[in-house]
């Protein structure tokens, strides 16, 4: 008998991801539910290299099988950039991103996830990231200096 172990996956559905890209085509104002995905697989790969061990684990349970594969697909920066650096890194990654334009792009995203995510696990998230994060959730910063 063999016994087959299986990676936790979340227990949303392919058409949760359908969902989330068109929360965040619309969040972000985007003119094609394509160019809405292309950010958000983009923003969540750069913000996989962001999040760590179990505040990764916890953010994953909760997000579509893309989504989580998106986050995954970068392993861990060796330190966690701020918030400032993190929207810099997504405006060399997205084709054509200005930091003004990146912020957008970014915020759109996270603001998606954080309402997605729900107040707890969004806040348990927030307090493990470099201060200025909050606000690219669409929060109000309580202490430290925004991006």
């Amino acid at each position: 008998m063999t016994v087959t172990t299986m990676q936790p996956r979340s227990p949303l559905t392919t058409s949760d991801w359908t969902d989330l890209v068109d929360a965040v085509r619309e969040a972000g104002r985007y003119p094609t539910a394509t160019e809405a995905e292309l950010v958000t697989r983009t923003v969540l790969s750069g913000f996989g290299g962001v999040l760590r061990g179990d505040t990764r684990a916890a953010f994953t349970r909760v997000l579509p099988p893309e989504a989580c594969e998106a986050l995954s697909s970068t392993t861990p920066e060796s330190f966690q950039p701020t918030a400032r650096e993190f929207v810099e890194s997504m405006a060399t990654r997205i084709e054509g991103a200005t930091p003004a334009t990146a912020r957008w792009h970014v915020s759109s995203v996270l603001n998606v996830l954080a309402d997605r995510a729900g107040t707890p696990t969004t806040a348990h998230l927030i307090a493990q990231l470099p201060p200025g994060y909050a606000l690219l959730f669409g929060l109000a910063e309580l202490m430290g200096t925004a991006a």
